[in-house]
């Protein structure tokens, strides 16, 4: 059964927000905030520019790639059938820790301008090594317009497993599915994410760094691991199935199914793959943050490229409609090939994107684009500039004034319209801030 929200909006209460804004976010750092044009030319990403030739946007260009229905539904029925996003919210066995009972390590990686309204670290049991860190984050509201998937208000966190640690877990990629219909008492179930095989008799893990994550509709896209064939994969969140067997071994095992140690697994129901090839410098880009744009006609997917700061190479921002035939629901506009063309492309000096957004204000004729991004180093504090074709802007913090005011290892960027708030990752904690706030923060 499809779940998607068409119920009443919920509005959190205004002495709650206050109540875990002020438990939480006792920050020591004194913000002074001034216009992004007195940053120093290697800081400042500048304004955007526009890529119009057929040239630079034919690197653009999808190939939708999908998994035969029946091999879907072969594996569903071997495993007892799917569950759906509910299912699993009903059956959480993990809690997130309001800022205010987190270590002053978790807190001293939230932005320190301008402060979040909500703010939470995960289960201790997640955090016990640094395998598994947290990268991407998507919500219900990207998925639908009134915020909600069914009755539930849903925060989805993308996870990547390093390249130590247990050999069975090297690479893989799973997803927190978050309750938060209460705000002050958050809990979340993990979901691995596989691969199916072509016949749909098993599965593997997928091997990805998440570092993107959009849920849209009924279907959540994420980013693979640079360098892969495949440029973004594509799950449905219908097709959520149990497994059998608690083991580190994934896929079809004696007695059952096995997803190291998960409870639940989410099976690829297709992939797109760039028409110009892997990605490369010369050639197609690397996606590294994707986000949903509801304020386009038809609504969009918007992509940042990861580019290494000091580099020759400029980074690229582009979009892509999605489809409104419900009969592809959830899935990008193709034409009759199942090809999907960017529809608005730009290059931006900014480097080490991990995080995009792009709102039109009320009004306005153009949209803003939003970018967060690592230091040089990669170490420490990021920044959050607001880039147009007239410039960029950020926020200054700190004794020394710097821009480094965003999260510290700062992860992808999600709007929720319709709370006005803007969801992120840190390396250690989850957390949203107000577009207003951002906004006001530049100046």
């Amino acid at each position: 059964m499809k779940h998607r929200g068409r119920h009443r909006r919920r509005r959190r209460g205004a002495a709650l927000r206050a109540a875990l804004a002020g438990a939480a976010l006792a920050l020591t750092a004194t913000a002074t905030i001034v216009s992004a044009s007195q940053a120093t030319v290697a800081e400042d990403p500048g304004a955007l520019k526009p890529l119009t030739s057929a040239a630079d946007t034919a690197r653009l260009q999808l190939q939708e790639n999908l998994v035969p229905r029946r091999s879907l539904d072969r594996l569903a029925e071997a495993m007892g059938g799917t569950v759906g996003v509910a299912d699993v919210l009903a059956d959480t066995d993990h809690v997130l820790r309001p800022a205010a009972a987190c270590g002053s390590g978790d807190r001293d990686s939230l932005p320190v301008v301008p402060a979040t309204t909500e703010a939470y670290c995960w289960d201790p049991t997640d955090t016990l090594t640094d395998d598994w860190r947290p990268a991407s984050v998507t919500t219900s509201s990207d998925a639908d317009d009134d915020g909600l998937w069914g009755a539930n208000r849903v925060v989805l966190a993308g996870w990547t497993h390093s390249a130590g640690g247990p050999a069975a877990s090297r690479g893989l990629a799973r997803v927190a599915v978050v309750d938060d219909n209460d705000p002050a008492h958050p809990s979340y179930s993990w979901v691995l994410l596989t691969v199916p095989s072509v016949d749909g008799r098993t599965y593997r893990g997928l091997t990805s760094q998440i570092a993107g994550m959009a849920w849209y509709e009924n279907k959540l896209l994420v980013t693979t691991a640079p360098g892969s064939a495949e440029a973004l994969y594509v799950y449905d969140l219908n097709r959520i199935q149990r497994t059998s067997v608690l083991s580190a071994r994934i896929g079809r095992v004696p007695g059952g199914w096995s997803a190291d140690g998960f409870r639940y697994v989410m099976p690829a129901v297709g992939s797109y793959r760039f028409t110009s090839g892997a990605c490369s410098e010369s050639g197609a880009p690397c996606p590294s943050a994707l986000a949903v744009d509801r304020g386009t006609a038809p609504d969009s997917l918007v992509l940042g490229e990861w580019t290494p700061a000091g580099g020759d190479r400029r980074a690229r921002l582009w979009r892509y409609a999605f489809d409104e035939d419900p009969r592809h629901a959830g899935a990008l506009a193709t034409d009759a090939a199942g090809r999907a063309d960017a529809v608005e492309a730009y290059r931006t000096e900014a480097s080490e994107i991990r995080g995009v957004l792009s709102y039109r204000p009320p009004g306005a004729t153009a949209s803003q684009w939003y970018v967060g991004h690592l230091p040089g180093a990669m170490d420490g504090h990021g920044s959050l500039w607001r880039q147009d074709r007239r410039g960029a802007r950020a926020a200054r913090c700190g004794s020394d004034a710097s821009h480094r005011c965003w999260a510290e290892n700062t992860g992808s960027l999600s709007y929720a319209p319709d709370t006005g708030e803007v969801w992120s990752v840190s390396g250690r904690m989850l957390f949203s801030v107000p577009l207003r706030s951002i906004d006001a923060s530049l100046g």
